[in-house]
């Protein structure tokens, strides 16, 4: 991979950090996410559902109700090798998945709950449905240009060969304004950001899909609302690694700049948050859940194992504040026709929506 970067900066000259991300990610041959497995303790990375059960095993709740329901379940993944590791873990194998690697779907096949699911390359690929969109960990891999403010004004950061080693990458100002230039708001105060053209397409797609047919997305990520500055890192082996040293062997992620997927909405939609995790898992009832799984438990491991995997997740100091949790939803979800009138109001109220208020029992 470097020396196909090597070349490629020689032949055209510095390359912005969204070209280098893309090429070391997605690299059809060579890219980071396509033919290895990075996920675990014996990767480079972990996620909140491998933290612990509680994060996720809600959905595995609803099965007996999803069966009764004309439901499917729609993949964008563009790893061949995560979406095997998905397909062993999500589908029946009593059921042969069809395979077609020259079609937008390129693989489908049924849970081992009945439902059927697909896997596609492409967002724009997805059916356009009554459809609920969940995106965990999928934004802070998108492709971002960086900006700093000089006394001439917003200079891109590029990416280019050190001079004086051969086989060694730096990072450079652009002598003049680029184009994405054009991403950054006339107000901007910070001298240093993070822009992602590719992650405003797809909220726009997101919220006109929802505004069109229904539905909600709920975004998962590491991230900001418009306040941090400096955020593009590699892991490799769980610890922080130099993004320019062996490109392709380690994970490349930005935050999240909330504030940016909330103006890209454009209305069109309503969005809540970012929120912490911490306040998010709370007020989906992670506390009553735990609780729960204490009580049932009899082994000291997993109580401890339970125990540990709730810190992980809530403690401000580990993800409990450092994970944010965005949604986009129809305007008429939250103000609908439906909703009570309190007395001393003349509008309806607000009607709660699950992890964005406050859990309250009835």
């Amino acid at each position: 991979m470097l020396q196909h970067l090597v070349y490629k900066i020689k032949s055209t000259g510095p390359i912005t950090v969204a070209e280098y991300m893309k090429e070391v990610l997605t690299n059809p041959v060579k890219g980071y996410y396509v033919h290895r497995d990075m996920l675990g303790e014996k990767g480079d990375f972990i996620t909140s559902p491998e933290i612990s059960q509680i994060f996720g095993e809600v959905f595995s709740q609803l099965g007996s109700v999803l069966k009764k329901c004309d439901i499917s379940i729609h993949l964008v993944e563009v790893s061949q090798k995560l979406s095997e590791i998905q397909a062993l873990t999500l589908t029946e194998e009593k059921v042969p998945l069809e395979r077609d690697a020259g079609s937008p779907v390129y693989m489908k096949g049924v849970t081992k709950s009945g439902i059927p699911i697909s896997w596609y390359r492409d967002l724009q690929d997805v059916p356009k449905e009554h459809s609920f969109y969940v995106a965990h960990e999928f934004f802070d891999v998108l492709p971002v240009h960086k900006f700093q403010k000089t006394p001439q004004g917003w200079r891109e950061v590029l990416i280019d060969i050190d001079p004086r080693v051969s086989d060694k990458l730096r990072f450079v100002l652009a002598p003049c304004a680029t184009p994405a230039e054009a991403f950054i708001q006339h107000d901007e105060t910070r001298d240093h950001v993070e822009v992602c053209p590719e992650a405003g397409v797809i909220i726009q797609e997101l919220s006109q899909r929802i505004a069109l047919t229904g539905g909600a997305a709920l975004i998962a990520d590491y991230g900001h609302d418009g306040t941090k500055t400096d955020t593009f890192r590699g892991f490799c082996g769980h610890k922080l690694h130099d993004v320019l040293i062996a490109p392709g062997t380690a994970d490349l992620t930005a935050d999240v700049d909330f504030s940016y997927l909330r103006r890209m909405a454009q209305g069109t939609v309503a969005s809540l948050g970012p929120i912490k995790q911490q306040t998010f898992l709370k007020n989906m009832g992670i506390d009553v859940r735990l609780k729960v799984l204490l009580d049932k438990s009899t082994e000291p491991s997993l109580r401890q194992q339970l125990l540990q995997g709730y810190d992980m997740l809530m403690n401000p100091k580990k993800m409990g504040e450092r994970f944010n949790f965005f949604a986009l939803l129809p305007h008429q979800r939250l103000h609908g026709r439906s909703h009570e009138i309190n007395a001393n109001q003349s509008k309806p109220s607000p009607s709660p929506v699950a992890g964005f208020s406050e859990l309250t029992w009835q």
